[in-house]
């Protein structure tokens, strides 16, 4: 099987190729999600937007993200990684096209609310990933599949602006957004190509049913519909911000049918659970084939302290350099990105660390890392040298980025078929925690946002202390009924 083989990150045979190919799909996904805050200030140019509506637009592009997390879980358990991103890259191309020439404010906003399908892409190369690699490679394996997949973000900021100078004129940046769909529709085809859902010869392990998360005692069935609230509520308050309350986008009666929605949304989804884990109160699931959701839980929040802040700090990180240090915005932003260009190194590395020092006890170190670092970021002020200001969001960003990827070492290993929905809804939490954090930074001033990080991080860590060491082996039936026991050590 070529999960013995060494992991060469200059090798493309076997399973090397099959990461490589997932992390390109997943930058190529960042690129097209993130295509427009470089090119913000031409679009509003162009399209004549206020600020209001700007902040809109911002707003729109994450909004979808965190029931299409939950919704690509479950299609790629169902339907596997090989056809799930094909479909993905090339169905979103779509929406990239139609806000490269959209001509006004109402087309560039449909746009961007379904381009937020694109940024679950992430969630369906975590389960590819975890198909080719043994245990013992899986935490590095993710953490360049995430952290090289996560740079998209900084290559579209990079690149993206001399490309709509390059292609020229007001209308130029039309073209630049056009290209990243265009790499995404052709990138569909050679994944698709290129890749396989299982090394030869191995199983690829399917939900029972789908439409819910299976669980396996009455205690996770509860604990289950508990972790859904928080969603729901990131879209409630994500509601309340494009309502007359914020930007005005709904008015109050459109923001009151989508409130009821959100509840019949839950109603739906309660009766889903209940369908799909009915049995737990009938009769107990054997031992053998249990898995604990507490260890779900535990990686949704520390995803949102993690990813949350990561999302949340990117995007106002420019602004805050600009104003405590009276730089440039240009200035501003290239200090600024170097919290992001930490992603290259820092999320392998907290990979690496977990398949080395264990998934529990590397989350501790790096969640205690992650409080510290936010702490010491709310205490920056004016007087602070430029240097150690820049010195100490780098050193931050290490224990957010690390942490990702150490929360993404545990994932594929709760419980193999469940994988994508596992990390659909882990990843979902990362962007309730971007909704949350940037709902408090319009509230309060930079030091309290980064003080209440920094606090989220210190409930992550205790709740860290509840999640147990995954050890010993998952097991799962193979169609024809005999049982593979798959290595978790």
């Amino acid at each position: 099987m070529s999960g013995q083989e060494k992991l060469n990150i200059f090798s493309f045979k076997g399973k090397m190729k099959v990461l490589h190919m997932s992390w390109i799909a997943f930058f190529i996904t960042f690129a097209v999600w993130f295509n427009f805050a470089p090119l913000v200030s031409v679009v509003a140019d162009t399209l004549g937007l206020t600020k209001a509506e700007i902040k809109t637009l911002l707003l729109l592009n994450v909004a979808l993200t965190i029931p299409a997390r939950v919704i690509i879980g479950m299609l790629t358990d169902k339907y596997g990684p090989r056809l799930t991103y094909a479909v993905l890259l090339a169905v979103c191309s779509i929406p990239c096209f139609m806000f490269a020439f959209a001509t006004s404010f109402e087309q560039a906003a449909l746009s961007r609310f379904l381009l937020g399908f694109i940024g679950a892409g992430f969630v369906i190369g975590i389960r590819m990933v975890s198909e080719w690699f043994p245990a013992n490679e899986l935490g590095t394996a993710e953490g360049i599949y995430g952290g090289w997949g996560n740079f998209g973000s900084a290559a579209a900021a990079m690149t993206l602006p001399s490309l709509a100078l390059l292609f020229g004129g007001d209308e130029g940046w039309r073209y630049a957004v056009a290209f990243t769909g265009l790499l995404s529709l052709l990138f569909s085809v050679v994944w698709y190509k290129n890749v396989t859902d299982t090394p030869k010869g191995s199983t690829y392990f399917k939900p029972k049913q789908t439409g819910a998360m299976e669980v396996t005692s009455k205690g996770d069935f509860i604990l289950l519909l508990v972790m859904k609230l928080p969603m729901y509520g990131a879209l409630a308050l994500l509601t309340w911000k494009l309502s007359p309350a914020g930007v005005s986008l709904l008015t109050d009666q459109s923001a009151l049918i989508a409130y009821i929605g959100l509840v019949l949304l839950f109603a739906v989804e309660v009766r889903q659970t209940i369908k799909v884990n009915g049995h737990v109160f009938k009769e107990e699931v054997p031992e053998i084939h249990r898995y604990q959701f507490k260890q779900v839980a535990v990686l949704n929040i520390l995803y949102f302290a993690t990813f949350g802040s990561e999302l949340a700090v990117v995007s106002m990180l420019p602004l805050f350099f600009a104003e405590t240090f009276e730089l440039s915005m240009v200035y501003a932003a290239m200090l600024a990105s170097t919290y992001a260009f930490m992603n290259l190194m820092s999320r392998p590395g907290g990979g690496w660390l977990s398949d080395k020092f264990g998934r529990k006890k590397t989350l501790l170190i790096l969640t205690a890392g992650l409080a510290v670092g936010y702490f010491a970021m709310s205490s920056i002020t004016g007087s602070w040298p430029l240097w150690l200001a820049v010195v100490t969001a780098m050193g931050c960003s290490f224990f957010v980025q690390a942490g990702e990827g150490a929360v993404f070492a545990a994932v594929p290993l709760i419980k193999r078929r469940l994988t994508g929905q596992i990390a659909g809804m882990t990843g979902a939490y990362g962007n309730v925690g971007a909704v949350v954090y940037l709902t408090v930074l319009t509230l309060v001033d930079y030091s309290t946002f980064f003080t209440v990080i920094a606090i989220t991080a210190v409930v992550g860590f205790i709740t860290l202390l509840f999640m147990q060491e995954p050890k010993g082996s998952i097991t799962e039936v193979r169609e024809d009924g005999t049982v593979e026991l798959i290595n978790v050590n």
